[in-house]
């Protein structure tokens, strides 16, 4: 059966026999499995999983990748989404999907603005986003709570009381949705207020301010601050700066020959992409003019895909918006959950990210476009900036990671609770801990195997089996 099909038979059941689903997938899906991990004996490199997935990326950009991955176990676990989605396809489930994340680690939480330019706290990235099993991404959101732990110095039980909470956090917060009407479950989310607040309580005096300064921040990371940060006057006008290899301006890309080319084709993305926004995000796109393009290199597990941030004016140089339009590939979870209903990766994307966000970026959206070497590529666009706020947990104290990863838990709840049957998720997880234990098991086994993947490319990268470089 269609899995969409499925939900809507699921979605007719009484709560009562919703319920009875997610109680039954006990005895198929035992909650104290969730905790055995061992690498299959046939497991794949996890050098050649990341040399696969670069052969369709910018070849001068790859290095980059390779590098920023080396730095760190941490780092390498940002940029192996796809080695963990092989990993955890292998793993039990309760056989009840949501939409997921794809890539829930805890560097992909953070604040953004709203629409009504409020200052929430959520989800940011969803470039893996696909229908699948709910424990994918709670698993991939304890991992990186037990890794980014281990990087600090906490100490076992330190790491075990962090994900455990999470683990807890995440229980409860589905089991109140379970209870809640379908509209209040869809208007939740989590403020700076409620965030302040949560601090308050929670955090000692150093993590209090980190936080009060992190808010003030991220008001202030908007389309004018980049602009002041990206650009400079050229002949008067304003120029995206060249900050190789990170930010490379059209003009020092390509020859003109080329470079007209792919101005045109950027444009006319600026241009289509525009369609798949409601009618008044259209209207107000339409008053900007394109001044100037660039390429960017971002995060870690994106780098050497294409990616491009395009400078437009309204009124005057005083008016900013800076787009960022980024390659949508195939979702790691593709080969092991199914392509999911869109063709279009950046509509794939874009789906993804209004089902999960309690509210999106007022430019999202999506275009398709061919290259100056004839292929075809997807693309999904949204502002470079909006009030984003991003978190340091290399700076927190256990405490502080414990409240993070418990925020980051809820909000993943309030994300899978809009998409899939949250009544029978609940019921799985019942009000004991065992979940909860379980989570602390398997977390902590898959960081050492993340530890040993990391020593694997650091010993590729001194081999010269792959090139790395700074950056």
């Amino acid at each position: 059966m269609h899995a969409a099909q499925a939900e809507n038979d699921t979605r007719r059941l009484s709560a009562a026999d919703r319920a009875a689903l997610g109680s039954a997938a006990r005895r198929k899906t035992p909650r104290s499995g969730n905790g055995e991990f061992e690498p299959p004996a046939q497991r794949q490199d996890p050098v050649d999983v990341l040399e696969r997935q670069s052969e369709g990326r910018v070849p001068d950009l790859v290095p980059i990748r390779y590098g920023r991955m080396a730095e760190s176990p941490f780092r390498f676990y940002r940029g192996a989404a796809a080695v963990m989605a092989a990993d955890l396809a292998g793993t039990p489930d309760s056989g009840l999907r949501v939409q997921l994340c794809g890539d829930a680690h805890v560097l992909n939480y953070g604040l953004l603005g709203s629409p009504e330019r409020n200052l929430l706290f959520d989800i940011n990235d969803f470039d893996e986003t696909l229908p699948g099993p709910w424990e994918w991404d709670v698993k991939r959101l304890a991992v990186s709570l037990a890794i980014a732990g281990r990087e600090n110095g906490f100490t076992d039980p330190e790491r075990a009381e962090i994900v455990r909470s999470a683990g807890r956090s995440y229980r409860e917060q589905m089991r109140r949705y379970a209870a809640m009407r379908h509209l209040d479950v869809w208007y939740a989310r989590v403020d700076a207020e409620q965030v302040s607040a949560l601090a308050q309580t929670a955090l000692r005096s150093r993590g209090r301010k980190r936080l009060s300064e992190s808010l003030a921040k991220a008001r202030g990371r908007d389309s004018l601050q980049a602009a002041g940060k990206l650009t400079e006057l050229v002949d008067g006008a304003p120029r995206f700066k060249a900050m190789p290899p990170l930010v490379t301006p059209f003009s020092e890309l390509l020859p003109d020959d080329e470079r007209g080319t792919l101005e045109d084709q950027l444009r006319d993305i600026v241009d289509s992409y525009g369609q798949t926004l409601p009618s008044d995000r259209r209207h107000l796109l339409r008053q900007f003019t394109v001044v100037d393009m660039a390429r960017k290199v971002v995060g870690v597990g994106s780098v050497g895909t294409r990616c491009w941030i395009i400078l437009l004016l309204g009124r005057d140089a005083g008016d900013p918006l800076i787009l960022q339009a980024k390659e949508a590939g195939e979702s790691v979870l593709a080969p092991y959950a199914g392509p999911g209903a869109y063709s279009m990766q950046g509509e794939r994307v874009v789906a993804g990210q209004r089902l999960m966000q309690a509210a999106s970026d007022i430019f999202l959206g999506w275009h398709r476009a061919k290259g100056p070497d004839g292929r075809e590529r997807d693309f999904y666009v949204r502002q470079l900036r909006d009030w984003k706020g991003t978190p340091e947990p290399a700076l927190m104290e256990p405490v502080g990671m414990k409240t993070f990863g418990d925020l980051c838990s809820t909000t993943l709840a309030r994300a899978h609770a809009r998409s899939g049957d949250r009544i029978a998720i609940a019921a799985y997880l019942g009000s004991g801990d065992v979940f909860d234990q379980a989570l602390v098991r398997f977390a902590e086994s898959y960081a050492d195997l993340n530890e040993r993947d990391h020593q694997a490319l650091v010993d590729a990268v001194a081999s010269g089996r792959v090139a790395a470089q700074s950056a």
